[in-house]
């Protein structure tokens, strides 16, 4: 059987974010709600370069990051030779890791990828039985109840510095609504240098289908896989959520083993 296609193999997803700014913006809720964690041991679910892994590392944890993506764990294992990455997908945790974890992460908006009820259902229930009583698990995409009720179709632009001096890596991403939350998602890296002819040049693009999933959605699924809810966020820098927010992050808890 042929291997599914590399979903973020084209585009350098690890140049499109200021890590270091970030991280420090993040830092006080990662800290606050892993405190709980009741072992050191933690899933970094959907690590794609492995910022977050590495960065939990040098706080103490053990840490497994996962992605399904092979291009992106070459990256983290490039960055982390030492480091512990795992390619598997999110509805398949169960097949290659031990239970007994002291908590999960999900950022990035890397839920979305499931597009299917039944793909979050297998996801949060494999992850329950993977965690220990109390385990917290944070989940962090974007805002799906904004960007499907106001239709937005794209994100701000984002411009980096380029690989040669005076070029420019600029980063579009646009969104293709399709209704019932289902939407394609087209990241497209451009190349941007001024004087040259032509000064703007399409590097790599591609489609990736997503769900927008709703947060009383996700809630559902949580609740029904054993979890807790205990905090709902707008941002990863603890701002109360809205139906405006630019992020739904939430803090769920796991008081016993999943179903």
């Amino acid at each position: 059987m042929e291997a599914p296609p590399d979903a973020y193999g084209r585009i350098a997803y690890r140049d499109l974010i200021a890590w270091p700014e970030r991280l420090q913006r993040e830092a006080p809720l990662l800290q606050r709600v892993l405190a709980e964690a009741p072992s050191r041991r933690l899933l970094d679910l959907g690590c794609g370069s492995g910022e977050h892994t590495r960065f939990l590392k040098a706080l103490g944890f053990e840490v497994t990051g996962v992605d399904a993506s092979p291009s992106q764990l070459k990256a983290a294992r490039q960055a982390d030779p030492g480091g512990r990455y795992l390619q598997a997908g999110l509805t398949a945790l169960e097949r290659d890791l031990e239970a007994g974890q002291g908590g999960a992460l999900c950022l990035g908006n890397t839920l979305p990828h499931l597009c299917e009820d039944s793909e979050v259902r297998a996801f949060f229930s494999g992850l329950a039985r993977l965690l220990r009583p109390g385990a917290p698990f944070l989940l962090q995409l974007l805002n799906y109840d904004r960007i499907l009720d106001r239709a937005e179709r794209t994100f701000p632009v984002a411009l980096r510095p380029g690989e040669v001096e005076g070029e420019s890596t600029v980063f579009l991403r646009l969104m293709t609504h399709h209704g019932g939350g289902r939407l394609t998602f087209t990241p497209a890296q451009l190349r941007y240098r001024p004087g040259g002819d032509p000064p703007l040049e399409l590097v790599a693009a591609q489609d990736v289908a997503l769900r927008g999933w709703r947060r009383t959605e996700i809630e559902t699924l949580l609740g029904e896989a054993g979890f807790r809810i205990r905090e709902v966020l707008g941002s990863m820098s603890g701002e109360a959520w809205s139906a405006t927010s630019p992020d739904l992050v939430i803090v769920a808890g796991c008081p016993q083993p999943g179903p």
